[in-house]
C-alpha cells in the first residue's frame, strides 16, 4: 500500500488539481484511512474470536464516497465470518452524503435526469437513475405514514382582506 504524500498532495492543490473527485487529491487518503480501520477490525475479530481462524486475503470492491470514486481492498478471514462494520458486505457507498443529497433533491421535486446530472457535476460521480429509484424509494413509507396521519377537523387560518391601496387590517 502506497503511503499518502503530504507535500504531493499539497503541490497537486497549487497546480489546480481538484481536492474531491475521481481523480481528487484526498480519494487516496480516505482510501488509505479506511483500510486501515478495516485491517484494525479484522484484528480486533480475530483476536475476540480465537477459533483458529485467520486473515485470507483481501476482496476488492469500488466504493463511491464524497470526494471519489476508489477501489478499496476490505481484509477477509479463512471461515468467511468476518463482517466488516465500517463498509459492510456488498456496501458500495461509504457515507450516507450521496444519498442524503439524492433524498434532499428528489424532495425538492427534481427529476432524476437533473439529479443525475447534478450528483455528477458535485462528486464526479455517475449514479444511475435505478439506483436514485432505489434510494428515493426509501422516503415511500414517510410519505404513507403522512398521508395517513389523522387530520384536525378545523384549521384556522388568518383572512385579510385587502382593497385598493389601503393598508392591511
Amino acid at each position: 500500500m502506497q503511503n499518502f504524500d503530504f507535500n504531493e498532495a499539497l503541490k497537486a492543490i497549487q497546480s489546480g488539481k481538484p481536492i474531491t473527485g475521481s481523480d481528487g487529491v484526498l480519494a487516496p487518503l480516505i482510501k488509505q484511512l479506511t483500510e486501515a480501520a478495516l485491517s484494525a477490525e479484522i484484528d480486533s475479530y480475530l483476536e475476540q474470536n480465537p477459533t483458529g481462524n485467520r486473515r485470507n486475503g483481501y476482496s476488492k470492491k469500488t466504493v463511491k464516497s464524497a470526494v471519489g470514486r476508489f477501489e478499496l481492498e476490505t481484509p477477509r478471514d479463512r471461515n468467511g465470518e468476518f463482517e466488516p462494520v465500517l463498509v459492510k458486505k456488498h456496501q458500495t457507498k461509504l457515507t450516507p452524503e450521496i444519498d442524503n443529497r439524492i433524498l434532499s433533491l428528489f424532495s425538492h421535486g427534481v427529476s432524476y435526469t437533473a439529479i443525475k446530472d447534478h450528483i455528477a457535476e458535485i462528486y464526479q460521480l455517475e449514479v444511475s437513475e435505478a439506483t436514485i429509484s432505489s434510494i428515493t424509494d426509501q422516503l415511500i413509507p414517510q410519505l404513507k405514514a403522512w398521508q395517513s396521519r389523522p387530520l384536525d377537523s378545523v384549521y384556522p387560518f388568518p383572512w385579510s382582506i385587502r382593497c385598493c391601496n389601503e393598508p392591511l387590517i
